[in-house]
């Protein structure tokens, strides 16, 4: 393979993010490219159905991943705590 053939996003790392939206509440999700994720929650139709009119929203919490799958893994057991363990984590990466 030739550097003109390789695919970028094939070296970006995934990221399993969670966002504070403007009504309080939380939402997860997973990404390669966190900024562009971001803009798309907060300014175009490409954000989640759940965040669209809980604008805007902030990041709040991220963690890399070597992969796809194992980010997909991160993102549905955080997406199976409380909110209270969610708050806990989001406390945690911050200290």
């Amino acid at each position: 393979m030739t550097p003109s053939n390789l695919n970028l996003n094939s070296f970006k790392m995934w990221q399993v993010y969670i966002l504070r939206c403007a009504d309080n509440t939380l939402y997860t999700g997973i990404t390669n490219d966190l900024d562009r994720r971001i803009n798309e929650h907060n300014e175009s139709k490409l954000g989640a159905k759940y965040t669209r009119g809980r604008g805007p929203v902030q990041l709040v919490y991220q963690c890399e991943m070597k992969d796809r799958s194992a980010a997909s893994k991160e993102e549905a057991r955080i997406k199976k705590l409380s909110r209270q363990e969610k708050l806990e984590l989001i406390k945690l990466s911050r200290s």
